[in-house]
């Protein structure tokens, strides 16, 4: 009996050994690969960014990313209740600023105000400016999302300095189902947005996204949704509804198209 005790207990330090040094090497990785992550992390971002403006194609060695962004691309962060840009946080400021991280911290939306069903909004929200080669103020690239089918899908909306016109929308992640909603990621719907308009004359919202065939080519707002897709495209044109609004970055849009980013 006590050799059966002996070999169970023998047993049981094995296993509980074992599990302890995987624990132990799971740690150190996650820990020493945490730089390497958040690097990745950023690198991704900053092509997006890039995408979304035209300021680069596919993809692009990590030094030519960093080049191309630290020389064409201001990261601020805007208040999203007074539309200002906080004047206290510079570029380090804003680039440290963890977007997403005070999204799942922030401000419960009442469910009446919750169009995109994206449940929390931060107080605060990166945009950014991006210049030419003589740094004259080309556009502003604001970060959207929203919920789709299956999944909260996230992209970058770049428009002029207006404030109203369309360049690029990068839509860079979504779990929605391939070959249909996972279309929002198909370079050639995206680029019906090139063009288009946020807002009517009366500054309401007027960008509509329709059935397949129906929008019409010449029109400054209208945009073919996605076969098979009514529920993505349906989401998609509440992320639009949502981050144009009010509780989103309708205050900021409405202070650029009466001139705060190009009046000095």
């Amino acid at each position: 009996m006590s050799s059966n005790n002996d070999s169970i207990s023998k047993t049981l330090i094995v296993v509980v050994s074992l599990c302890l040094v995987c624990a132990i090497v799971v740690a150190t990785a996650a820990v020493q690969l945490r730089p390497t992550q958040q690097a990745n992390k950023k690198l991704d971002s900053q092509i997006n960014i890039l995408r979304s403006v035209g300021l680069i194609e596919g993809s692009a060695p990590a030094a030519k990313v960093a080049e191309l962004f630290s020389k064409h691309v201001e990261t601020r962060l805007v208040n999203l209740k007074t539309g200002e840009i906080d004047a206290s946080c510079d570029t380090a400021c804003a680039e440290a600023y963890d977007y997403r991280k005070n999204l799942k911290e922030g401000e419960a939306l009442a469910q009446s105000e919750d169009v995109a069903s994206i449940r929390r909004i931060s107080e605060q929200a990166p945009i950014w400016l991006t210049y030419d080669d003589n740094r004259n103020l080309k556009a502003v690239v604001l970060p959207v999302h929203g919920y789709g089918l299956w999944s909260t899908m996230h992209a970058f909306l770049a428009v002029e300095t207006d404030g109203n016109t369309i360049i690029g929308l990068n839509y860079y992640e979504q779990g929605e189902t391939p070959g249909l909603g996972g279309e929002i990621e198909n370079p050639r719907w995206k680029a019906q947005f090139t063009g288009k308009k946020l807002t009517n004359d009366a500054g309401q919202l007027a960008l509509t996204i329709l059935k397949p065939g129906n929008a019409d080519p010449q029109s400054d707002y209208q945009v073919d949704g996605l076969s098979g897709a009514t529920l993505t495209a349906n989401g998609v044109q509440n992320t639009f509804t949502f981050w144009i609004g009010e509780n989103g970055f309708g205050p900021f849009l409405t202070k650029v198209r009466q001139g705060a980013l190009t009046n000095g």
